[in-house]
Order: C-alpha cells, then sequence, then structure tokens
C-alpha cells in the first residue's frame, strides 16, 4: 500500500491511499499538527510514503519523534524518470518541462559545457504542477512501460532510501568535539587571532617573503607569488602545489606549507566550527543525486572534504563507539561486475584487486596498476596511464571494451546508462554547435580540432559517468540495506538511542553505536556490503570487501 501525501491547502495534508494495482481506495484529510501522529500510527502497517521531497516532509517528522521505513521522494524519481534512456518513450519524459523538473548546477565531475539538468526558459514551464497523486501515477506508468521496469524500480527505491537517510544523518549530526578542533587548529596554526592571520602562518608567510626577496608579498595573492617566484629565477607557470613539489628553493617549503595550512583555515578553521558545529554534533546539509551521476552534494559545511587535520575531533560520545567503513577499489570493482569480466573478478578475489592485477602479469607493480585502471575508468591517455593501457586491455578486454564503448558514445553525444538505469545528459547546445561547425564546408583546421577535443572531454565523462553512476548505486543500495539492518539491531528504538548512520562519503560510512553493539554493527556493515553485491549483480563472482574499525574517533581509523 502507498500514501500520497499533498498539502491542498496551508495547514492541511491530504493523504492518498493507492493499492498495489495502483487504484486509489481512499483518501483522508490530516491537519499539519496532528500528521506526526498519524504518520506514527500507520507505520505499523509498513506503507511506502511518497511525497514531493523528503528534504520537505520528513524533518519535521523525525523533530517529533516519528521514523519512517520508507518512502517514494518524487522529487528525486522524477529527475531519474525524466533523463533514462530506459523510460525515454514515456509520457512523463516527452511532456513539457514544468514545476517538477528541479534546475540543479551540478558539481564539477561533468564536462563544463553542462551546468543545469535542464535548461528550462520561464515560458517553457506549466503553469501548475501536477499534485503529488497525479505525479505519482505518473511515475508509475513510465516505469511499468519502460524497457526495463525491474532495474528502475530499483533504483528509486535506493534513491528514495538514500534521501531518507540524509535526513537522518543530518538529524542526528556527526558527534563532534569543538574543543578538540580548537586544539588541533591551535597546534598547526598558534591561537586563534583576535584579528588577522594565526602566527604559524605569519611566521611562514615572514619566512616566504625573506627567502624570495619580496618584503611586501602577499602570499594570499597567486599573481603575486608567481611574480616573486620568476624574479628569483624560478620557471615556473602556477603556484599549483604539484608543480611546486618538483622545484629544488629554499622559499618551497613555506610556501608549500602555507598553502596546506591556509586552506584548511579557510575551509575548517574557527569561522566553520562556529558555524557548523552546536551541541556537539556537525550536521551537514547532504544532498542526495547532487550530481550529475548520482553522487551526493552537501549544501555548505563541506561534509565531503572532512580534512585529516580535524578529524580527531569526529568523537563517539561517551559509552559509544564509532565504527568507521570504508569500500576497497569501490570503482574498479563495479567495473568488473559491469562488463562480467571474469579475470579481473578472480584479480579481484580474497585480496586486493591491484595486487591481483600485479599477479595475472599483467603490470609488475601496484602502484602501475592503480595508475593503468584510473587512467582505464577516467580517460587518462597519454603518461604512465596510457603506456600500460595495451597490457591492461589484453590481461581484462571485458572491461576495458565496456568503459571504450563508452567513451566512443560520449564522442558521438549519445548517452549512457548506469547499471540501474541513470542516464547521462547529452552535451549542450554550444557542444552540438562546435560539432556542426567542423563539418560545416567552409570549416577550418581550428574548427576542427576544436570539435574533436570538446568531443574527447564529453567522452571521458562518458567513460567515467557509466562506471561512477553505478557505484553510486551500489552504495545506496549498501547503506539501506545497513539502516535495515541497525534498526533491528536497535530493536526499532528512537533513532538517537540506537546505532545509526552518522556520515557518508562515496565508498565510506560512519556508524555511531552504543558500545556494546558496535561490533555487531561493524559486522552489519560488512553483510550490507555483500548483500549490495548480490542484488546488483546476483550470481557474478565480483567481491566488495569493506574494512570495518570500532574506534573512539574518526582520526584512529586511518
Amino acid at each position: 500500500m502507498h500514501l500520497v501525501l499533498d498539502r491542498p491547502s496551508p495547514g492541511s495534508v491530504l493523504a492518498t491511499r493507492v493499492d498495489a494495482g495502483g487504484v486509489v481506495v481512499g483518501e483522508e484529510t490530516i491537519q499539519a499538527a496532528a500528521l506526526a501522529g498519524f504518520v506514527r500510527a500507520e507505520e505499523r502497517e509498513s506503507p511506502r510514503w511518497a511525497w514531493s521531497d523528503t528534504r520537505a516532509w520528513y524533518p519535521p517528522l523525525l523533530a517529533a519523534g516519528v521514523r519512517i521505513e520508507r518512502c517514494d521522494d518524487l522529487q528525486l524519481s522524477h529527475t531519474i524518470l525524466r533523463m533514462s534512456s530506459l523510460s525515454s518513450g514515456s509520457a512523463l519524459a516527452t511532456a513539457p518541462l514544468g514545476l517538477w523538473d528541479a534546475l540543479p548546477a551540478f558539481a564539477e565531475e561533468q564536462p563544463a559545457a553542462h551546468t543545469a539538468l535542464f535548461d528550462l526558459d520561464e515560458h517553457d514551464r506549466q503553469d501548475a504542477a501536477p499534485s503529488a497523486l497525479e505525479e505519482f501515477l505518473a511515475q508509475r506508468a513510465a516505469v511499468d512501460g519502460s524497457t526495463s521496469p525491474g532495474r528502475l524500480r530499483l533504483l528509486l527505491a535506493a534513491e528514495s532510501a538514500g534521501a531518507l537517510i540524509a535526513a537522518e544523518m543530518r538529524f542526528a549530526g556527526l558527534p563532534y568535539s569543538a574543543e578538540r578542533h580548537d586544539a588541533l587548529l591551535t597546534d598547526l596554526l598558534g591561537p586563534r587571532p583576535a584579528a588577522g592571520r594565526p602566527a604559524m602562518l605569519d611566521a611562514l608567510a615572514a619566512e616566504l617573503r625573506t627567502e624570495l626577496e619580496s618584503p611586501d608579498l602577499n602570499p594570499d595573492s597567486p599573481p603575486e607569488v608567481l611574480r616573486a617566484l620568476k624574479r628569483a629565477g624560478l620557471m615556473v607557470t602556477s603556484t599549483r602545489s604539484w608543480e611546486l613539489r618538483d622545484v629544488d628553493h629554499p622559499a618551497i617549503p613555506p610556501l608549500l606549507r602555507y598553502k596546506k595550512l591556509s586552506r584548511l583555515l579557510t575551509a575548517n578553521g574557527w569561522t566553520w566550527l562556529d558555524t557548523w558545529v552546536r551541541d556537539g554534533r556537525f550536521h551537514p546539509d547532504y544532498v542526495p543525486g547532487g550530481v550529475v551521476t548520482g553522487r551526493w552534494a552537501t549544501r555548505g559545511g563541506g561534509a565531503l572534504q572532512l580534512p585529516k587535520q580535524v578529524r580527531g575531533a569526529v568523537v563517539a560520545d561517551p559509552g559509544w563507539k564509532l565504527v568507521v567503513a570504508d569500500a576497497a577499489q569501490l570503482e574498479p570493482r563495479i567495473l568488473t561486475g559491469l562488463s562480467g569480466d571474469q579475470s579481473m573478478a578472480a584479480a579481484g578475489r580474497g585480496k586486493d584487486l591491484y595486487e591481483g592485477i600485479v599477479a595475472s602479469g599483467a603490470v609488475e607493480e601496484r602502484a602501475q596498476a592503480k595508475v593503468a585502471m584510473l587512467g582505464a575508468m577516467y580517460g587518462a591517455t597519454t603518461g604512465e596511464s596510457g603506456r600500460l593501457m595495451p597490457r591492461l586491455t589484453r590481461a581484462f578486454p571485458q572491461a576495458i571494451r565496456l568503459v571504450e564503448e563508452a567513451a566512443r558514445a560520449g564522442e558521438r553525444g549519445e548517452v549512457v546508462t548506469s547499471l540501474l538505469g541513470r542516464s547521462s545528459p547529452r552535451p549542450g547546445g554550444s557542444w552540438a554547435a562546435t560539432q556542426a561547425a567542423a563539418s560545416a564546408p567552409e570549416s577550418t583546421d581550428a574548427d576542427e580540432r576544436r570539435a574533436r577535443s570538446q568531443a574527447r572531454d564529453w567522452g571521458r565523462f562518458t567513460r567515467n559517468f557509466v562506471v561512477q553512476a553505478s557505484a553510486a548505486e551500489w552504495a545506496l543500495c549498501w547503506m539501506a540495506d545497513l539502516r535495515k539492518r541497525l534498526t533491528v539491531l536497535g530493536a526499532d528504538g528512537p533513532l538517537l538511542e540506537s546505532p545509526h548512520l552518522v556520515y557518508f562519503l562515496h565508498d565510506e560510512v560512519i556508524v555511531h553505536a552504543p558500545a556494546q553493539l558496535a561490533q555487531q554493527a561493524a559486522d552489519a556493515v560488512v553483510a550490507s556490503a555483500a548483500a549490495a553485491g548480490r542484488l546488483l549483480f546476483g550470481g557474478f563472482p565480483v567481491e566488495f570487501p569493506v574494512t570495518a574499525a570500532v574506534v573512539d574517533s574518526y582520526a584512529e581509523a586511518k
């Protein structure tokens, strides 16, 4: 049974019951103030709730002490079905763009040619959005009429479970010690200054000015630093750390140290602490599906870039433990399952995949295996990666063929699709115009070079899209299964009194658990990873090993 929630007017909620056949079997109007009690009572029958946006509906329920088992997030599902090649012929996918169509600015994982999900002008919008019930029924029809309903149903369920998890993690917060954070910053930077730079940055700035003989140098200005380096006879083209590390000059160590500490101060310094940590918790605002591949993003707080220098401030409450877990070599193992490459599966069976690639004879060293695999998935065709690619192709032809075919599709401007049905966007209008210009009778060599370069860029995007998007799906299934196991482990008790997820980063999770349940929570993390692998790849022998450490501090797990 589905219960579809909508807000027909301020202060009231309409709950519509829809049976397994998609037939409306009843509706009920509830005062908004009574919604938590209504949901709590209905949860005894384990319905699947359907609502516009979990970020809007679930937090008030959590605040009232109500947890739900499952939902359909119609906004997230709409985005997937609108773009998926599996549902491209549906009425939902072919309808004019309307108010259910979001306009997210995706992260940097994709080329700059595509910066929004839809280029939607105001005059293209429908005047009124369909109700939640109408949208729910339209999505149901799109899935049922798709070329692979089972894949899409699993994807939408996983995406919606992720939305519940994100809301719960924000509500619970990551256990965080402001005192430890302050101590870590003080140790690295010196005491918190009332104004200006901390003492360590001041000292490094003074050393840098001395070594470069530039008494007025502003170390926070890359153009000034670059000019000072060149005046010192250093033929560098930028102030990027990877370039400076190869330069032998006494100014380079303090400059690199200054850059690193300055980044820490800017991203996770005292201002960050004041803004994001309260009552012993860091409350990041996760955005499920915030990246075009399905990876999560965050709105402020930088939860997905929590640096190692401050992880010692992530500490369990007294009587509790942190279970810190990460999946080893997730994307290469996803590629193994996607391609059905038996040789690569054998290389990763029961051991480190990169060591297994070495044992297969494809390369001589683990570092080479890693470079070659990353090159295959991200399209690095020059340098060490390019040199090793022919050897990797001979050893694992099915795996390499899959990413090569995805790259060629992207170069042609075609869509590629993940394991469960998330499809890549098509390149934007400027891309098509560039390709057309290169094919015109009056095209120049410059037109053709520009077109080839853009095609290769988009091919690199689609090459990685199929792997990264499928890895995001595996992670969602991992967390959804783990959430169920943790709920059982906590005997369906209140969220904050039971083992619960508090952090997620692509292939890593942290669970906060009562000390007496911590090892069981760690076992659940490992079991859920295996279950996610079976769910997505059936009996194909690809393994997803997970290490789970029971610790008092996040820093102890690294």
